[in-house]
């Protein structure tokens, strides 16, 4: 399992566009995705779970990845984390 922390930088937080894109993302790897803030723990290639986090400017975030290609997913899912998206 690896695991690394992410600012959000977006100045609307993570809204639907930027979920979509990181689900779409997340789907693509074998490989359990999840994201945790503080004590709540969703599952990354949920939709309804990441939108749960109500991930706001400023927020750490917590990418969580375990099984094949995870190193790879790790790499390519955690800057759509701190990513401004075009509005």
């Amino acid at each position: 399992m690896l695991s690394e922390t992410f600012t959000v930088i977006h100045p609307s937080g993570f809204h639907a566009r930027p979920t979509k894109i990181f689900v779409h993302a997340a789907t693509q790897f074998n490989c359990k995705v999840n994201l945790i803030k503080g004590s709540k723990k969703v599952n990354g290639k949920s939709s309804l779970g990441l939108l749960s986090l109500g991930l706001a400017k400023g927020d750490e975030v917590t990418l969580e990845v375990e099984g094949e290609r995870e190193d790879e997913a790790l790499r390519e899912l955690g800057p759509l984390l701190s990513k401004i998206y075009e509005e």
